[in-house]
């Protein structure tokens, strides 16, 4: 029996709108989501009103629903940054989620809101349009004030606030904190919802966040509000943001079919499970807990004891970029272990037959290569349960636990090796190495930028569509499947992310004397 679950996606990019309908397919969850006509657009809110009379709609005969409360209140994430709506009104609309309940008493109700992010660099991308050209300074007030309310700052950054006060405008400054206060207050009030039953699992990530600052401070207070109302074990607050609603589709998926997968996690260096991603607050280990928790698992204390085995590949000291991982650096080629991590990945699968997964988080905003490159040379890119590598470690570990999570309720389907190959294609392809080699060559010879190139389906789309193929031909395919791109845009007009539509197909045996030359 397929079982009908309702999904608001956190904004129209593919990551948060189409990752969970991928993952869905080819199950027994029918996932319903919003056309496109009632999602907004970058900046551009979504219709609100109208969404919540098709939510309302179709929740009335669903098992489930999935909601992102952001794209709810204020028509998506960008839109919750730039917003200028009252607590009160935020509030009213809020009460929408007891008439779902009122309507069908049965309808289980996942949902996620996040705490808004303090960028510590100066851009208006996503921002208000004074961003620009006062963000650092936004983000340096907050983060030197909480070090001084903590008592840890210096007496450099003591002056140094005293001079940004100098020349940061104070009503920038009085909106940008009217709004955090807004969202803060919201974020606190929604947790009311999961105290009555009216959400029954919420989870409040933390986007781009940092030990001090903003969003630190907002932090602590919904955290507070958490701890007051006694719903700790119904409302989980860790890093993470884009992969969400991925997560909660897992979770629903475990809880219809009355599964607890026990994970264990095994990593490529010592020091890994100790590091602090970039964009993150805490510990790796720490937020890897909370994703396992609230996909639906638990943690194993041993491979044998586990339904997955989850192979983290983590830097050996700090993190860095995914771009300038040519370059020499002891952390990555002397203080960790892949080529083990790569043998166990095979150990596992063949001699303990346990399903495995990669959660590729050495790097923050792609792949580790030289990590693909060995599980290809061992044959393992389509046997395993699940792999990711992009963006931040959150977004990663929450991608790869649902896809392999729902490849152990659902086996190695035909959608699921087509996910793989997607996750490779973007994650290596297009994170990892196109991304930056297009922006430095192509888009700078049309004169274009980074923030603005020709159109979501302009010249640079089909030349980063050009590049990937060859890619996917030089590094994913390996004589028994060959990656086909279907179609290639730029969601945003810009080079951050990249919208692809991805199939696997599955070749004839070579024979014995051509197999060694496909996965070399």
């Amino acid at each position: 029996m397929r079982r009908k679950i309702v999904y608001v996606p956190l904004d129209e990019r593919p990551c948060n709108d189409a990752f969970p309908a991928l993952l869905a397919e080819g199950t027994d969850i029918h996932l319903v989501r919003p056309e496109a006509g009632l999602l907004g657009l970058k900046k551009r809110p979504a219709p609100v009103d109208g969404l919540w009379q098709w939510l309302l709609h179709e929740a009335a005969d669903a098992d489930g629903v999935i909601l992102s409360l952001d794209m709810l209140l204020y028509g998506g994430i960008i839109p919750s940054r730039l917003h200028t709506q009252s607590a009160e009104a935020c509030a009213e609309r809020l009460e929408g989620l007891k008439r779902l309940k009122a309507r069908n008493p049965r309808l289980t109700v996942f949902a996620f809101q996040l705490i808004m992010r303090c960028p510590r660099y100066s851009s208006s991308d996503e921002e208000p349009d004074y961003y620009e050209h006062w963000g650092k300074d936004i983000f340096r007030t907050g983060y030197i004030r909480h070090k001084l309310d903590a008592g840890v700052a210096s007496e450099e950054e003591r002056a140094e606030l005293v001079e940004i006060g100098k020349r940061l405008p104070q009503p920038y400054l009085d909106d940008y904190l009217r709004r955090r206060a807004v969202n803060r207050e919201v974020n606190r009030r929604a947790l009311s919802f999961v105290l009555d039953g009216t959400i029954d699992f919420m989870i409040v990530p933390q986007d781009d966040s940092a030990p001090y600052g903003w969003t630190a401070i907002d932090q602590q207070m919904v955290r507070s509000r958490i701890q007051e109302l006694n719903v700790e074990l119904r409302a989980y607050m860790y890093p993470g943001a884009d992969e969400a609603g991925c997560t909660l589709l897992a979770r629903m998926a475990n809880l219809l079919h009355r599964r607890v997968p026990a994970v264990y996690p095994r990593f490529s260096s010592l020091q890994g499970p100790f590091v602090t991603p970039l964009y993150e607050d805490r510990l790796l280990y720490e937020s890897l807990k909370y994703h396992i928790l609230a996909a639906g698992g638990m943690l194993a204390e041993s491979a044998v004891d586990a339904d997955l085995v989850l192979l983290v590949n983590t830097p050996g000291q700090t993190m860095a970029e995914a771009e300038v991982q040519s370059a020499p650096n002891p952390g990555y080629h002397v203080q960790r272990n892949i080529v083990e991590l790569a043998e166990y990945a095979h150990y596992a699968l063949d001699r303990l037959g346990k399903p495995c997964a990669v959660a590729d988080v050495a790097y923050a905003n792609g792949a580790d290569l030289q990590l693909v490159k060995l599980l290809r040379q061992k044959g393992l890119l389509f046997r395993l349960a699940g792999y990711a590598g992009w963006n931040t470690s959150s977004n990663t570990m929450g991608t790869v636990l649902a896809q392999s999570m729902l490849c152990l309720i659902y086996g190695h389907t035909a959608r699921h090796n087509d996910f793989l190959a997607l996750r490779y294609t973007e994650d290596a392809g297009y994170c990892a190495y196109v991304r930056s080699k297009v922006t430095e060559g192509a888009v700078k010879e049309l004169g274009l930028s980074y923030f603005g190139v020709d159109g979501t389906r302009g010249r640079v789309a089909s030349i980063v569509a050009a590049e990937l193929s060859h890619f996917v031909r030089e590094h994913v395919d390996d004589g028994r499947h060959r990656v086909v791109i279907e179609d290639c845009w730029l969601p945003w007009n810009r080079m951050f992310e990249v919208g692809l539509t991805v199939r696997l197909d599955t070749l004839p045996p070579l024979p014995p004397d051509r197999q060694a030359q496909g996965t070399g």
